[in-house]
């Protein structure tokens, strides 16, 4: 178990997404704004918006132990790093997106087995199809590495608009936020952790 573990919604979902109960939603929140779901260009929109949110929260029901349980005995015993991985998650205060990239490095564990590159674009993926905050969101994916893959140093970052501050509220379009989980060896060696950074930078 990594230091500073977060539970927050490590598991899967228990309940199945339920997509009528979705559009009844969406169409009270549309009579609560004032709207007529009933006229042309609103009759349909309690369905597409719920099989939307089917795709945009599909993370709820997927489990990191399945993105991550195919490995490759490579002995490599370096870094891997996979940089500017296109996130989009759902702000869980407002329900309005937020988006940026993610750069993902680990070094491996002892027995030097390594995951798919494209498995690490699918494990942020996964955390990111969930109602999220970014913090949250970042020490997810640091976790998991640790927890399933092993991986005896991990470093994640992200940077993302949140079109809840950029729309809304203070309205500050193209405001970023950058968030960074460490663990292991790259979190105790200062000298380690500004090499990756400098990696992740240029």
């Amino acid at each position: 178990m990594s230091e500073n573990h977060t539970d927050n919604q490590q598991v899967p979902a228990r309940a199945p997404y339920d997509q009528e109960r979705a559009e009844a939603a969406v169409r009270e929140l549309l009579f609560a704004v004032g709207e007529d779901p009933d006229r042309e260009g609103l009759r349909e929109t309690p369905a597409r918006v719920a099989r939307a949110y089917r795709e945009v929260f599909a993370g709820l029901h997927e489990d990191p132990t399945e993105v991550l349980h195919k490995t490759f005995a490579e002995d490599h015993q370096e870094l891997v790093l996979v940089r500017d991985i296109p996130i989009y998650s759902t702000c869980e205060h407002h329900l309005v997106p937020f988006y940026g990239v993610a750069h993902i490095g680990y070094i491996p564990g002892k027995d030097g087995h390594v995951t798919g590159l494209s498995k690490l674009a699918r494990l942020a993926d996964m955390y990111a199809k969930r109602p999220q905050v970014q913090e949250r969101l970042t020490q997810q994916i640091a976790d998991a590495l640790v927890d399933v893959l092993e991986a005896q140093s991990v470093i994640v970052v992200i940077e993302c608009e949140h079109l809840c501050m950029a729309m809304r509220g203070i309205r500050k379009p193209g405001a970023t936020t950058t968030t960074s989980a460490v663990r292991g060896g790259f979190k105790n060696n200062a000298a380690s952790r500004a090499e990756v950074l400098s990696f992740i930078r240029t």
